[in-house]
């Protein structure tokens, strides 16, 4: 009987190394990110899940048709302007994708007008935190409008951004499209993001664009990547642009790379 329990046990252990060294080797594999134009960003996992930001397909840049995106697994809403929500409603349908919004937007636009099923809605509260599968998604604060598309729903409740930490514990921060504020240090020291993808629309000044990476670098060493979002491919005249942005980080001195997305390209990190 012992010799049969050893020998189960060696059997067991020899299973297990096995298994866990596959799983640790995919879970410390890259995170591959693609932009997709204006918000939209994908996301796809070391272990194979897809997670998307502001799904907005209807914009001058777009080229990913709502056909083309067979698979997604969670998708972030950051407030309930039209082009946060973009396609969201219609991706969840297609994918069975979970769609993180704040509270009000889930339940005052998102089931009752887009009529997404309840139990694809992860109701968010601002300082709320998920894990979906390893993945996990914090929901922090934003200083936004949060209007919905049809003016009969009620208010989307309050904005957010997400910081969001894959499997392998690469963390990104998504700011939505928040202004400035001094929240952001603490986050950084909190969750130390090693990326940071920073609203730079039209009308926003590249300076506060390049102070928002300055308070994330606060007891943050990990921060090494920057991005923009927000922003056309070519931005108008006197548009804010990325290439403005990089040059207000630079009159800094941030030790960080800067990265000016092409788009559809897909770009992989590791931590």
């Amino acid at each position: 009987m012992k010799r049969v329990s050893i020998l189960f046990v060696l059997f067991t252990v020899g299973l297990f190394f096995a298994g866990g060294q596959s799983l640790f080797a995919q879970a410390k594999g890259e995170v591959k990110m693609e932009w997709l134009s204006h918000s939209h960003f994908r996301f796809t996992s070391p272990n194979g899940k897809v997670l998307l930001t502001n799904p907005h397909l209807d914009n001058p840049d777009n080229k990913t048709k709502l056909e083309d995106i067979t698979k997604a697994d969670v998708i972030v809403v950051a407030d309930g302007h039209r082009d946060e929500i973009g396609k969201a409603p219609e991706i969840a349908a297609k994918t069975g994708a979970r769609i993180v919004a704040v509270r009000e937007l889930a339940l005052g636009y998102l089931a009752k007008v887009a009529k997404v099923p309840q139990k694809q809605l992860v109701l968010a509260g601002i300082g709320d935190r998920f894990n979906f599968d390893g993945i996990t998604v914090r929901v922090v604060h934003s200083i936004h409008g949060s209007a919905v598309p049809d003016p009969s729903a009620p208010y989307g409740g309050p904005a957010a951004g997400f910081i969001m930490t894959f499997e392998n514990g690469y963390t990104v921060y998504f700011t939505g499209s928040t202004a400035i504020h001094s929240d952001m240090p603490l986050y950084a020291s909190l969750y130390k993001p090693d990326m940071a993808i920073i609203i730079l629309s039209g009308n926003r000044d590249p300076k506060d664009a390049a102070q928002m990476v300055r308070l994330l670098m606060n007891d943050n060493p990990n921060l090494k990547t920057v991005l923009p979002h927000h922003h056309r491919v070519k931005p108008a005249k006197g548009a804010a642009s990325p290439e403005a942005m990089e040059a207000e980080i630079k009159k800094l001195g941030l030790p960080v790379t800067f990265l000016n997305p092409e788009l559809g390209k897909v770009y992989s990190f590791t931590k």
